[in-house]
């Protein structure tokens, strides 16, 4: 039997990506997504148009799409709940977001530069994509104020031990993706641990004995 409930949030499992942009003072800013797919040569992303992120993309029009695998689950969660911009949208505020102008420090990550962009890419990422925008679209009807970026990968990056030798092919064995569920990290086909961004989001939250409860945060 199929039940209506209503879901708050969408994110049945998406690899997590962490996006490299440039500042308007040329620092870098990292934000974690789990809204990206590809095709081709191609990646859309998409993101709230509340975020640094999303304004130095409009702005740039470059950026690095860091894949990290899931030994990365805490440093990508220490990255929850953050924003690069100082004037904290009210909205985000209320769900918990704090400034954060260093982002690789606060996620404990290094800046690795990169070849054919100015954004830095993750060095502990084992997949990098350096990235050109070609095209900003507007997404998710009046309420949502989100937007779909089209990316084209210019140069892929990927840690020798993850190719099939003498190929151009990742080995699927031995990738093992960040992976984003309802706001909880999984790697592996297991549950890691539950994302900070979960709290702001006030999602249920999974007790050891496997019962959920509801969150008592704010949405």
């Amino acid at each position: 039997m199929h039940v209506v409930p209503g879901l708050k949030v969408l994110y049945f499992g998406t690899p997590v990506v962490l996006v490299s942009t440039r500042n308007e003072d040329g620092t870098a800013n990292l934000a974690p997504i789990s809204s990206a797919w590809w095709l081709g040569q191609c990646a859309m992303l998409g993101l709230g148009d509340a975020a640094r992120t999303t304004a130095n993309l409009l702005r740039e029009r470059e950026c690095v799409l860091s894949l990290p695998s899931s030994a990365l689950a805490d440093a990508v969660d220490r990255l929850a709940l953050t924003t690069g911009r100082p004037d904290v949208p009210e909205k985000k505020a209320k769900q918990g977001y704090r400034y954060e102008p260093e982002k690789f420090a606060a996620a404990h990550l290094t800046e690795q530069p990169s070849d054919l962009v100015r954004p830095p890419r993750v060095a502990e990422c084992p997949v990098q994509l350096e990235c050109r925008v070609v095209a900003a679209h507007p997404f998710g009807g009046p309420a949502m104020h989100a937007t779909a970026f089209q990316a084209e990968v210019l140069r892929t990056h990927v840690e020798e031990d993850l190719v099939v030798p003498d190929t151009h092919h990742v080995d699927p064995d031995g990738w093992d993706p960040l992976i984003m569920k309802f706001c909880e990290f999984y790697g592996g086909g297991h549950r890691l641990r539950p994302s900070r961004l979960a709290d702001g989001w006030n999602m249920p939250h999974q007790r050891p004995g496997g019962e959920r409860t509801a969150r008592t945060g704010t949405a």
